[in-house]
């Protein structure tokens, strides 16, 4: 017998070996055991209390011999969002009221801040939430078309019984990249061409991220590398404190606000 073809008794208790089909669940071990790296218990920032009440009834549904595994797949990892030195975030309390109302397509009214702290009120298609390194957007139909909101600029956020619109061929991971697209390219109206040390590059990615581009290795051990910025004085602030480690070769815009940097600092503290 293959060891994929379950057994008359495994098959009536429904599950087999080799498969590893479980009978409550239907999911095989591997499964399990992978929805359990995913969203495990010890991943408790990231899961909700309702997610993980569902996941402990799944592990009492799993039979004996999938459950150590499971348990320990679930142990395996942990998610700590909060970044070296960072205060611990509090999840924005729209939050769940606004995944309610995406589930149930429910219109949402909104009162929300914009970048001045001026309140506007919004009547919404709520489309779906993304958690984008821990700061949550609502994607949103509204009258002027799609709009993201920052929900830690929302104030209130009230469904209605009124049934919201949803486009037929929207899904959220295609309009999602389209919004962090449109972001990174105002994050990269400005581009600087500059010298390094070559061992120094990894440090300047990490300053830059997907906007720091190596460009080539010279002869005398720099390289030259391509970064990139909203403005040239985002650039030179990120590069002052580099001082003569690294040469600004173009574009004039950049280096005339590294020399303004300089001159300040000079007078301030010479």
């Amino acid at each position: 017998m293959s060891p994929y073809t379950p057994s008359p008794d495994a098959a009536a208790a429904g599950r087999w070996s080799g498969g590893a089909r479980t009978d409550l669940s239907g999911l095989s071990a591997t499964e399990a055991q992978a929805l359990f790296l995913l969203v495990g218990p010890a991943a408790a920032a990231a899961v909700s209390a309702g997610a993980k009440a569902a996941l402990r009834k799944l592990v009492r549904a799993l039979p004996q011999t999938f459950r150590a595994d499971a348990e320990a797949a679930a142990a395996a990892t942990m998610t700590d969002p909060v970044g070296w030195g960072e205060r611990d975030r509090d999840r924005p309390e729209p939050v769940a009221r606004l995944q309610t109302a995406v589930v149930h397509r429910w219109k949402v009214r909104l009162i929300h801040e914009n970048h001045a702290g001026e309140r506007t009120g919004s009547l919404v298609d709520p489309w779906g939430l993304v958690d984008k390194d821990d700061i949550w957007h609502l994607i949103a139909g509204t009258e002027r078309g799609q709009r993201t909101f920052r929900v830690d600029r929302i104030a209130t956020a009230e469904a209605t019984d009124q049934p919201a619109e949803h486009p037929d061929d929207f899904t959220l991971a295609t309009a999602w990249q389209e919004v962090v697209d449109q972001v990174e390219r105002q994050r990269s109206h400005t581009w600087a061409t500059v010298l390094i040390e070559a061992r120094y590059v990894p440090v300047l990615r990490t300053h830059f991220g997907r906007h720091c581009h190596f460009d080539t290795e010279l002869d005398d051990g720099r390289a030259r590398v391509r970064v990139a910025a909203p403005t040239p004085l985002d650039i030179a602030r990120h590069l002052a404190g580099w001082g003569a480690l690294i040469d600004v070769l173009e574009p004039p815009s950049v280096r005339a606000e590294l020399a303004r940097i300089g001159a300040e600092l000079t007078d301030r503290y010479a």
